[in-house]
C-alpha cells in the first residue's frame, strides 16, 4: 500500500508535502526553544506566543525552501550539501523570527531564537534522513529491485555503493573482498565478507548480480575471478576504471590485433586464386556437411557463382537451419533445398541426388575433431570411410559429373583414427576414380583452418578471455594454417581442374609454431606472457603434453612427387593407391569390425591398409 502511495505521487505533490513538513517543524522547534530557555513547563500563554511567529514565518519558509532548492532535492540524494542548505534555511528563518518579534513587540528572550535556529536545523535534517530511510525500505519491499553484491571494498567499490543507493532499481547488499583486514568490517554501511562465504551469501541474501569493482587489477586476473564466480550460476559484471573509460581510444591504439599474415606464415591467397564461376554457374550442386565451417563457406562462395540449385545436406538440425536461413537472406531467388539426414543413409542420398538431378557433389561431411574421434573410433570410421564410399557410389549411380572430397593434411602418414579414416576415404575415392567412366573424382587436402569449429584459434581466444592459462601440447608443435575462405576457394578451384583421381594440395608456405601463435594472440589481445623471464606477466602458457594420436608436425604429401596445375599455388600430388581387391578387402574387414562393435579389429584394419598408421593399432585400444 505504502509503495503504491509513494510511487503514485507526482513530483509537484512531493514538493508540496516537503513544504508542509518544513512549515510544521517551525512551531515544534519554537515551542521546544521556549521550554529550554525558560526551563519551565509550557502553558497556554507560551503557545500563544508561538502561533503568531509561526504564521508570520510560514510563507517566507515556503519561498526560502524553494529558493534554496530544499524541496527539489530527492531524499535519496540528500547528503552534506543538503545539510548545509538546511542550516542556511534555519539561520535565515531564525533571523526573520527576531525581526517578527521586534515588529510585533512579542518580547521573547534572544536566547530563544538562537535555540530555535539550532533546533530547526536539527529537526529539518532529521525528518529528511528519517523519511529517506523509510522511503528506501518502502521501495525495497514494494518493487523487484536487483540485489547486488560488490566484489571489492576499496574506493571504487565504495563509490559504486554510493551511486547505486541513488537508483530505484538496484540495491547494494554487501561487499566481498580478498583483504583480511577489511573482512567483517562495515564499509559505507555495508558488511564486508570473505569470498569463501560467497555461495552462502548468494542464497541467504538472494543476490541477483555480482559487480567486480577492482579496476586496478590486471584484465586476466579479473577474467579469472569472473570465470570462477560464474561457476555458481550468477550474473557477473566488471566495472571499468575511470582511466580506462577516458583512455579507451589510446588503449585501443596500443593493442594490435594478431595479423592474419603472421598466423599463416605467408600472404593470403584469395586474391591470387582465380574465379570459379564458370565451373559452377547454372549447375545443380549438393554440399554435404553444409552446416559446418568449410561446408557453409563453400555454400556462401557458390551463391556468387549463380548455380541453378544448391542442395544442403547435414545431420545437425540447428546447423542446417542456420546455413539455410543465411543463404536465403543472401539470395532469396536462389533455389535452396535443405536435407536433414546422414550420408550413411544410402537410400536417402540416392533419392536426393536423382530427384534434384545433381551435377556436382562437394563432400565436406566428416567427423574431424581428433580427440573426439580417437575416443569414438567406430563412429568416426563409419562416418568418414563408409559415409564417403556410400556418397561417392551414389554420385556415380546418379550420373553426377564431379565428386570432390574435402580431405586434410592429417591423412598423410596418420597417427590417429581421424587422420587414418580420412586417408582410407581418399583410397576409396581413388579406387572409384580408376573404374569410373562418367563421374570425375578428386580430393583436396589442406591444413588447419583458422577460426573453424574446434580449431586452436577459438580455443586460445576463449582461454585468453578467461584470463588464462593458454594450454599448449608441446612447445615444438607446428601446423599449417589457412583461412576458411582460402580453403573453400581451393576446393571449388580444384574441382574445376579435376581429371579423375587427383589429390590436390595448396602451397601453404612454412608451418607455424603453435607456441609463437599463442604468444602473438596473447600480446595481440593487449596482455603479456607470464614465464620465467617475465614472472609478473598476465597470462601463462601451460604445456599439457601431446594427446593420443597427435603428431608433432603435420605433412601435406605422402611422396615428394608433385605435378603442376593451371595455378602455381595448387599442386597435384602423385601418390600410390590400393587395388580394387585391396580396397574391397579393407572395407569388408572394416564393416565386420563395425557390425561387431570391435574397436581393436577396426584399428587393425587401418593399421594394415593406411601408410604409417602403426600408432593407431590394437595396442592403443
Amino acid at each position: 500500500m505504502f509503495y503504491k502511495i509513494v510511487t503514485a505521487l507526482s513530483r509537484s505533490q512531493k514538493q508540496f508535502v516537503f513544504t508542509v513538513l518544513d512549515i510544521l517543524v517551525i512551531p515544534s522547534a519554537l515551542y521546544m526553544a521556549l521550554v529550554l530557555e525558560s526551563s519551565t513547563r509550557a502553558d497556554m500563554s507560551t503557545l500563544g506566543q508561538v502561533w503568531p511567529i509561526t504564521a508570520a514565518l510560514a510563507l517566507p519558509a515556503a519561498l526560502l525552501g524553494w529558493k534554496l532548492g530544499l524541496t527539489r532535492i530527492r531524499l535519496n540524494a540528500y547528503e552534506m550539501r543538503g545539510v548545509v542548505r538546511t542550516a542556511l534555511y534555519a539561520v535565515s528563518l531564525g533571523s526573520l523570527a527576531v525581526a517578527v518579534d521586534t515588529a510585533m513587540a512579542i518580547g521573547l528572550a534572544p536566547g530563544v531564537y538562537f535555540i530555535f535556529t539550532l533546533l530547526l536545523t536539527v529537526m529539518s535534517v532529521t525528518w529528511r534522513v528519517a523519511f529517506r530511510q523509510l522511503i528506501i525500505q518502502i521501495y525495497r519491499r514494494g518493487s523487484d529491485r536487483i540485489r547486488v553484491l560488490i566484489y571489492g571494498a576499496g574506493q571504487t567499490g565504495q563509490q559504486l555503493a554510493a551511486a547505486l543507493r541513488h537508483g530505484n532499481d538496484i540495491t547494494p547488499v554487501a561487499f566481498l573482498d580478498d583483504n583480511p583486514t577489511l573482512q567483517s568490517l562495515d564499509v559505507s554501511g555495508l558488511r564486508v565478507y570473505a569470498p569463501a562465504n560467497l555461495q552462502k551469501l548468494v542464497e541467504e541474501k538472494r543476490i541477483d548480480r555480482i559487480v567486480l569493482a577492482m579496476p586496478s587489477i590486471s584484465q586476466p586476473a579479473l577474467a579469472r575471478i569472473a570465470h570462477r564466480l560464474r561457476g555458481i550460476g550468477i550474473e557477473v559484471h566488471a566495472l571499468p576504471s575511470f582511466a580506462q573509460l577516458v583512455g579507451e581510444g589510446e588503449l585501443r591504439q596500443k593493442v594490435t590485433p594478431v595479423s592474419i599474415h603472421d598466423l599463416l606464415g605467408r600472404n593470403r591467397l584469395e586474391k591470387e586464386l582465380p574465379g570459379v564461376s564458370h565451373a559452377y554457374s547454372g549447375r545443380r550442386i549438393l554440399v554435404t556437411g553444409a552446416g559446418g565451417s568449410i561446408g557453409s563457406e563453400l555454400c556462401r562462395q557458390l551463391i556468387a557463382c549463380k548455380p541453378a540449385c544448391i542442395v544442403l545436406v547435414d545431420h545437425s538440425e540447428l546447423a542446417l537451419y542456420n546455413i539455410n536461413k543465411e543463404l536465403r537472406d543472401l539470395e532469396a531467388a536462389m533455389p535452396i533445398v535443405p536435407v536433414l539426414g546422414s550420408v550413411l543413409d544410402e537410400s536417402l542420398m540416392q533419392d536426393v541426388l536423382e530427384r534434384h538431378h545433381v551435377d556436382v557433389v562437394l563432400h565436406a561431411a566428416a567427423y574431424k575433431h581428433l580427440p573426439m574421434v580417437e575416443q569414438n573410433a567406430l563412429a568416426g570410421l563409419a562416418n568418414n570411410v563408409l559415409g564417403t564410399k556410400l556418397m561417392a557410389e551414389a554420385a556415380r549411380d546418379a550420373g553426377v559429373e564431379r565428386f570432390i572430397l574435402v580431405s586434410t593434411d592429417k591423412a598423410v602418414r596418420p597417427t590417429n583414427v581421424m587422420g587414418a579414416s580420412k586417408r582410407l576415404a581418399e583410397l576409396v575415392v581413388q579406387d572409384l576414380a580408376s573404374r569410373s567412366m562418367g563421374t570425375r573424382y578428386s580430393m583436396v587436402r589442406f591444413g588447419n583452418v583458422l577460426g573453424s569449429s574446434g580449431s586452436v584459434i577459438p580455443l586460445f581466444e576463449e582461454q585468453i578471455a578467461r584470463g588464462g592459462p593458454v594450454t599448449l601440447t608441446d612447445r615444438r608443435v607446428t601446423r599449417y594454417f589457412m583461412t576458411i575462405s582460402e580453403a573453400a576457394r581451393l576446393v571449388l578451384l580444384a574441382g574445376s581442374f579435376a581429371r579423375g583421381g587427383d589429390v590436390f594440395v595448396l602451397d601453404m608456405g612454412d608451418p607455424v609454431p603453435i607456441e609463437k601463435l599463442a604468444r602473438q594472440m596473447i600480446e595481440g589481445a593487449g596482455f603479456t606472457v607470464k614465464d620465467d623471464e617475465n614472472p609478473g606477466g598476465d597470462i601463462e602458457i601451460q604445456i599439457t603434453g601431446l594427446r593420443p594420436g597427435e603428431k608433432m608436425h603435420e605433412e601435406l604429401l605422402i611422396s615428394s612427387d608433385m605435378l603442376t596445375t593451371p595455378h602455381q599455388k595448387i599442386l597435384r600430388a602423385q601418390e600410390t593407391s590400393l587395388s580394387e581387391f585391396e580396397v574391397a578387402t579393407a572395407l569388408k574387414d572394416l564393416r565386420r569390425a563395425l557390425d561387431q562393435r570391435d574397436e581393436a579389429a577396426a584399428r587393425a584394419v587401418i593399421a594394415r591398409w593406411v601408410e604409417r598408421a602403426q600408432t593407431v593399432g590394437v595396442a592403443e585400444g
